[in-house]
């Protein structure tokens, strides 16, 4: 990648200065969308990250939802290899899931979303956070590099604080300048975040890793179980190969002491016969889950989106795809509104109900892992059997998977 660093422009008369303060997939993804669509704005994107230091080999892997697709190609900034279109998801519980003489008229409740029942070329895609944030980073120096004189990089630079102001904010990154607005998407991981208004500590933890299918495994099929201690999630990579999502309560945790072997074997008892054998598990790290939300996204000047405005249980896969609406939107306001706080004001109304929703959404379906009611397993398994049913409600539910609430 080209090393580019610019410094921080002086305020020019007429235009709007904005700072974006973290270069991961969402920061990065608003900085290009703004430098096009709002020509009048010089934008400062800030990282503590050297831009020397290489993200592409980063094998974390991220979910993308069908719309945050679509808007990084509108963008010119969506990988051209190693992605793998998710065609096909299917939701089930682990057994027992529902009243015996139900599952033996019925079977075992499942629902399956399609890409091609819902008329779209895929549900979404699957692919590594360095993959993406290469390919975007490699977009936005392209573009500072066309227009050096509006847009710059202060990367290896920590955002140490922030001060709204009169009509601005006051950035401190070990000098100190005013920027008319300032975008927070530097959000960490829940574990190291201090806690926000809107905060609960599920006392779970994901283990994440990869895992080999069997050659005959069907391609491009994400899977979600629902099991006793919380859900599982297999998301399809290349090469027949997938990323798993195992989350369990932290107090009595089933996955700590278990060696690969033991691990394995036991997700060969978690998923559904469709998924086939799988062949071998790598080492698996743990990430403790908990809720951590702002209540409202903007503060004076101070805009946060992504992780920085709320982190979820990854039980849905939609966080990351949140924090892409909050930027895509947001851009779209400052593009049709000249005065900054209406934008603001307007945001804040309209992002409201796709946010909350999910918030609510995930935040509902972790906590009824701990709830130990009788029949609370038949009454999830049959809600899922219900949702198949229900040909209407179950395309608004991919709809919503794919675009967010509209």
């Amino acid at each position: 990648m080209t090393s580019i660093n610019s410094s921080t422009a002086l305020p020019v008369p007429g235009t709007r200065h904005l700072a974006v303060v973290g270069a991961g997939p969402v920061g990065l993804a608003l900085a290009i969308d703004a430098s096009r669509r709002v020509p009048d704005a010089h934008i400062t994107l800030f990282d503590s990250r050297a831009i020397e230091k290489d993200v592409t080999p980063d094998p974390r892997t991220l979910a993308m939802s069908l719309g945050s697709v679509q808007w990084l190609e509108r963008l010119g900034a969506w990988p051209a290899e190693g992605v793998q279109p998710i065609l096909e998801v299917s939701v089930s519980q682990q057994p027992p899931s529902a009243p015996p003489l139900f599952a033996g008229v019925f079977g075992e409740p499942e629902v399956r979303i399609s890409a091609r029942e819902q008329a779209v070329p895929m549900l979404g895609a699957v692919l590594s956070y360095g993959r993406i944030v290469g390919t975007l980073q490699a977009a936005w120096l392209e573009q500072q590099r066309r227009e050096p004189g509006r847009l710059h990089s202060r990367f290896g630079t920590p955002v140490a604080g922030l001060k709204n102001i009169a009509g601005g904010v006051e950035l401190d990154a070990g000098f100190v300048d005013r920027f008319d607005l300032v975008v927070v998407a530097e959000g960490g991981v829940f574990a190291d975040q201090a806690r926000k208004a809107v905060s609960r500590d599920y006392h779970q933890c994901a283990w994440v890793g990869t895992v080999e299918l069997s050659p005959d495994a069907p391609v491009g099929v994400a899977y979600e179980r629902f099991t006793r201690n919380g859900p599982a999630a297999l998301l399809p990579l290349t090469g027949q190969r997938a990323s798993l999502v195992w989350c369990v309560g932290t107090d009595d945790d089933p996955v700590a002491g278990l060696d690969d072997a033991q691990r394995l074997a036991v997700l060969n008892t978690i998923f559904p016969a469709a998924v086939g054998s799988l062949r071998s598990v790598s080492p698996l790290k743990r990430f403790p889950l908990g809720l951590n939300a702002e209540r409202t996204l903007t503060d004076g000047r101070i805009v946060r989106i992504g992780n920085a405005a709320q982190t979820l249980h990854p039980v849905a896969g939609q966080g990351l795809n949140l924090g892409l609406r909050d930027a895509a939107e947001l851009v779209q306001l400052l593009q049709r509104d000249g005065d900054i706080d209406t934008a603001l004001r307007k945001l804040e109304w309209q992002r409201a109900p796709d946010r909350w929703t999910l918030i609510a959404t995930t935040d509902f379906l972790a906590r009824s892992f701990t709830w130990r009611l009788p029949g609370a397993g038949a009454a999830r398994g049959l809600g899922l059997a219900a949702l198949q049913a229900l040909g209407p409600v179950k395309s608004a539910l991919a709809r919503q998977m794919m675009f967010g609430r509209r």
